[in-house]
C-alpha cells in the first residue's frame, strides 16, 4: 500500500492566488514585503555588538577645571593712554584692555563685580595684540555721583 501520489509540478492556480490576494485587500490585510537592504561594499564584516558598561579602575579627570575666565581673568589692565583719558573725561567712557575670550555680557558683569559700575554700553574692538580693547560707557546714575 503506497501513499497516494501527489502532484509536485502541479502550481497553484493563478486565478485562485488573484481572487486571494484581492480578498485580503479589501479586508485590509496589506500584504508587506520586506525591502531588501542595499549593500554598497563587497566585503562583509561581522557587527560588533557587544557593549559593555563602562568600569573605569580610576577616574580619567582629578579634579574639575577651575573657570580661567573669571571676572578678575577678564579685565586685564585699564588702557592709561592719553586719548584713553580724554575719553574717561569727556565722554565718561572706561577703556580696559580685555580678555580675547570674553564676550560683551562677560564683560559687562566683571566690570559691575569690580568696580560696581552699571555700564550703559560695551564698545570691543579686537586689536593686533591678543587682546581685546573695552570702551564701556557708564550710565547716567554713575556720571552724577562723580
Amino acid at each position: 500500500m503506497s501513499p497516494a501520489k501527489v502532484d509536485v509540478t502541479k502550481k497553484a492556480d493563478p486565478k485562485a492566488k488573484a481572487l486571494k490576494a484581492a480578498k485580503a485587500v479589501k479586508s485590509g490585510q496589506v500584504i508587506k514585503k520586506k525591502a531588501k537592504k542595499i549593500r554598497t561594499k563587497v566585503t562583509f564584516h561581522r557587527p560588533k555588538t557587544l557593549t559593555k558598561a563602562r568600569d573605569p579602575k580610576y577616574p580619567r579627570i582629578s579634579a574639575t577645571p577651575r573657570n580661567k575666565l573669571d571676572h578678575y581673568g577678564i579685565l586685564k589692565y585699564p588702557l592709561t593712554t592719553e586719548s584713553a583719558m580724554k575719553k574717561i573725561e569727556d565722554n565718561n567712557t572706561l577703556v580696559f584692555i580685555v580678555d580675547i575670550r570674553a564676550d560683551k555680557k562677560k564683560i559687562k558683569d566683571a566690570v559691575k563685580k569690580m568696580y560696581d559700575i552699571q555700564t550703559k554700553k560695551v564698545n570691543t574692538l579686537i586689536r593686533y595684540t591678543t587682546h581685546t580693547l573695552l570702551k564701556a560707557n557708564l550710565s547716567m546714575e554713575r556720571r552724577r555721583r562723580t
